[in-house]
């Protein structure tokens, strides 16, 4: 068990309904994530075409904090507003795979779009799978 599944399961509120180990994988995909475009945004600065990465990091940007934001949202378990959930994953759905699509479009001549863009695909899966089990 690692450690996003022992803190969920050791607090004393409900998930609400979520599935635990699916929360458990958002927790782990978005956090990883953020991370991962955080750094690919700063890779793409110090690329000599760096103009031709302003795209690319505006959207490394956006999903990083959104998908930070998810797991701050995701990790609070007093009182879980499940509109707000869907919505939160509903934003880190998207902003995973617009970023996912832009650094895809680098993947071929630069390993960090390609690794993010790997990262955002499977955060945009877990955030899928979780959503999909909100009744």
């Amino acid at each position: 068990m690692n450690n996003i599944h022992a803190m969920i399961t050791a607090h004393p509120n409900p998930t609400d309904g979520l599935d635990v180990d699916k929360l458990a994988e958002v927790l782990e995909a978005a956090g990883a994530c953020a991370q991962t475009c955080t750094a690919c945004a700063d890779a793409c600065l110090a690329e000599d075409a760096v103009a031709e990465m302003r795209n690319c990091i505006r959207t490394d940007l956006d999903c990083a904090d959104i998908c930070a934001t998810t797991v701050a949202v995701l990790s609070r378990r007093t009182g879980s507003n499940l509109t707000v959930v869907r919505a939160q994953l509903n934003a880190c759905i998207a902003a995973c795979a617009a970023c996912a699509e832009e650094c895809e479009r680098h993947a071929d001549h630069d390993e960090h779009c390609r690794l993010c863009a790997e990262a955002c695909r499977r955060c945009e899966k877990a955030c899928i799978e979780l959503l999909a089990t909100i009744s």
